[in-house]
């Protein structure tokens, strides 16, 4: 599956080909101090054949972690192979995904921000989830993200509400996002 856009960008699945682009990914991300955020980075640099086994495995609903469920993972990858950003489209909503995570997380490297990536990279994957047969799906942010506010706001992000999450004054932001009139492009 590769779904190309106007930026000649396109989501893949991941795959032991790109490595080498996906662990200059990870420095990019680990040179801004982001890493801690992302628990797929260590288990990557730590056995990457695993983790991209372990991502088609969790796309069936096979040897999840607690508290998961299925979900297919893509990189945004650009012509000449570098991995632009990572998304992961959840399948089905749990209590705790309906709260804070949603069926769609991403995230693009920090070297390739402000260019519509973000932006790129949630609307092929909204393409993806219409192919999964969601007919909407529920993106969150940190209540003070502007970033990824804007960037839900520009794919037809409908805000919800805010809700408090894991700490007292920290809200999140729910968006819907109705993909009844998406087309499959």
């Amino acid at each position: 599956m590769a779904l190309k856009n106007k930026q000649n960008v396109r989501l893949i699945e991941p795959c032991l080909e790109l490595e080498i682009q996906y662990m200059d990914m990870v420095r990019d991300f680990t040179a801004s101090g982001e890493i801690q955020y992302h628990p797929e980075f260590r288990l990557a640099i730590g056995d990457f054949p695993a983790y991209v086994s372990n991502c088609k495995k969790w796309e069936q609903g096979i040897d999840l972690p607690d508290e998961w469920v299925p979900e297919s993972t893509f990189w945004l990858i650009r012509e000449d192979n570098v991995i632009l950003g990572t998304c992961s489209l959840r399948h089905k909503l749990s209590d705790k995904l309906r709260t804070f995570g949603g069926h769609i997380g991403y995230q693009i490297r920090p070297s390739q921000r402000k260019k519509d990536y973000g932006t790129t990279i949630l609307k092929l994957a909204l393409v993806e989830a219409k192919r999964l047969g969601l007919k909407q799906v529920l993106i969150t942010c940190d209540d003070e993200n502007i970033a990824s506010i804007k960037i839900i706001e520009r794919n037809t992000g409908i805000l919800k509400d805010k809700c408090d999450r894991d700490k007292p004054g920290k809200l999140t932001r729910r968006y819907w996002i109705d993909l009844k009139n998406l087309t499959l492009t």
